[in-house]
């Protein structure tokens, strides 16, 4: 039985292309599965759409306002005054405090209005207004 030298068998090789392949596989899962992580802590309201949204999770306080007037503090219910009380408290720990309003459409502007005005006389000068996309 003849056998083969030695010297005529190949190197083994790494194989690089199948390695990019994985590595970019990996990362498109966990990218996808880090965006499903994000847990925004709010309740269902039917928000106005609106054609040029801005996205910014960077928002310290989100306040829901539902249609029957009930305020939301994330997921949680809250009265005006304990929102008011606590906002004002944050606001003085943290520099660059914010808070976004999640309203439903059909709720009073007035009362929208003088939830902004008391944010305001509590010394909160950063809102944002959250809505749909188109």
């Amino acid at each position: 039985m003849k056998l083969r030298d030695r010297r005529s068998f190949d190197k083994p090789e790494v194989m690089i292309i199948p390695m990019i392949d994985i590595m970019f596989f990996l990362l498109v899962f966990f990218m996808i599965s880090t965006l499903s992580m994000v847990d925004l802590k709010t309740i269902d309201v039917n928000m106005p759409k609106a054609q040029h949204v801005q996205t910014n999770l960077a928002v310290t306080y989100l306040v829901t306002v539902r249609k029957d007037g009930s305020l939301w503090l994330e997921d949680k219910p809250i009265s005006e005054d304990d929102l008011i009380e606590r906002a004002q408290a944050e606001n003085k720990r943290t520099e660059r405090f914010a808070v976004a309003v999640r309203a439903d459409e059909d709720v009073d502007y007035g009362k929208l209005m003088e939830l902004l005005d008391r944010f305001k006389g509590a010394g909160i000068s950063r809102f944002a207004l959250a809505a749909e996309g188109k």
